[in-house]
């Protein structure tokens, strides 16, 4: 799979992977510290999830747009120191305003994955953008490995601020390896070019006049909208429902070692899968295939509420996910002009934070009725958006078979 690949391909994912295993060391541990330290309540603790996706679909178009401008290294050295100071923030903080402010720093600088994927359809011909940008999330899967296990190891023997810190730490590696390592893409003549067009002014009506790109945005809102309600209660529910039976540390250590095993699923699709499936189905299928699988995996695990069965949805949701995405991110990337692929992506990013912002601020509200609630729903509104990815295919081969 990885034979041949660009050096600055190789640099970039080792990048994401850094980054990666610095915010998954996190991710488990952030809701239960925050009802633990702060004594705040579970919507407060979605909310406080949502807060970071708030800040980036308000700046990831124009981080996109300004990776477009100026070139890709400037906003991706930006956007990495601003998650080392918001991390350091979230370990030192004294309050649930810092908490607050620390998230919403995380997500208006939080541009380093938009311009990463910006970077790589620069060096990648279209042909090999979904692959390409699949690796990205084989970067992020074995991030996912390491990260959650090593972030509830810390946290169960010296605490959960401790996490915090080496995860400001993988951050700031990345800052130093993108400064020393990476080239910028973008020539002079490109950005200038960029320039001279005013923007190509990348506005609403482009957007909604492209039928093909509206589409893709509206699935990939469903299908992240479901996916907040996984990703802000999860902790929650396996402390309230899979391992209730744990003590506090335990339960850390046991949802970290699961949510690794989404990274464990995220590789091997990557590795493995995807560019199989790539080569026999092309994207459209991808994206059918995928939203099904993510569907079917959030109602099991309402369906089967066991720790070692979940461990199995898990692992189909990862799978889903790593068919789905990537093929959406390379659909997105390719239905504009090249110079406008920062400006797409940042606004692909930006839907993914708006389904995000909406499912977690429910999830919290949702989870409190009921732990399973959050799950079904997020389950029944994947499988109904196999319906507009079903169109999404028609579409395409129509397109296909009218371009000759």
């Amino acid at each position: 799979m990885f034979k041949g690949l660009d050096r600055r391909l190789a640099i970039i994912l080792l990048i994401v992977f850094v980054q990666l295993l610095g915010a998954s060391m996190i991710l488990p541990i952030l809701p239960i510290y925050a009802r633990r330290a702060f004594s705040i309540s579970d919507n407060v603790v979605t909310l406080l999830i949502s807060s970071f996706f708030l800040a980036q679909f308000i700046a990831g178009p124009f981080l996109g747009r300004l990776s477009d401008l100026y070139g890709r290294l400037p906003l991706l050295i930006i956007s990495q120191i601003g998650t080392v100071i918001a991390f350091v923030m979230i370990g030192a903080a004294q309050s649930v305003e810092v908490l607050f402010l620390a998230r919403i720093l995380d997500g208006i600088t939080g541009g380093n994955i938009i311009v990463a994927q910006a970077y790589i359809t620069d060096i990648t011909p279209p042909k090999q953008r979904t692959q390409a940008l699949g690796y990205i999330l084989a970067a992020f899967g074995l991030g996912f490995v390491f990260g959650p296990s090593l972030g509830g190891i810390f946290t169960s023997a010296l605490g959960p601020r401790v996490s915090f810190y080496f995860a400001a730490a993988a951050a700031l590696v990345t800052v130093i390896l993108t400064w020393l390592m990476l080239d910028e893409t973008l020539t002079p003549e490109r950005r200038e070019v960029v320039r001279a067009k005013q923007s190509p002014k990348f506005r609403a009506g482009d957007i909604i006049s492209n039928g093909m790109l509206m589409l893709i945005l509206f699935i990939t809102f469903g299908a992240q909208f479901s996916f907040s309600m996984l990703q802000s209660t999860f902790s929650l529910f396996g402390e309230d429902v899979l391992f209730k039976e744990y003590s506090p540390s335990e339960s850390a250590l046991r949802i970290g070692l699961m949510l690794s095993m989404f990274g464990v699923g995220q590789l091997v699709t990557q590795l493995y899968i995807l560019r199989r499936v790539l080569e026999r189905w092309g994207e459209y299928v991808l994206v059918i295939m995928g939203t099904a699988l993510r569907g079917i995996s959030m109602i099991t695990l309402v369906l089967l509420p066991n720790p070692y069965l979940a461990i199995f949805s898990v692992l189909v949701f990862a799978i889903g996910s790593g068919i789905q995405l990537p093929a959406l991110q390379g659909l997105a990337a390719n239905s504009v002009q090249d110079e406008l692929r920062g400006g797409v992506l940042g606004v692909y990013q930006s839907v993914n934070s708006l389904g995000i912002i909406v499912g977690s601020a429910l999830a919290g509200s949702l989870f409190a009725i009921h732990p399973e609630i959050p799950y079904v729903i997020g389950g029944l509104t994947l499988i109904v958006m196999t319906l507009p990815s079903l169109v999404l295919r028609r579409r395409g081969v129509t397109a296909a078979i009218e371009a000759g």
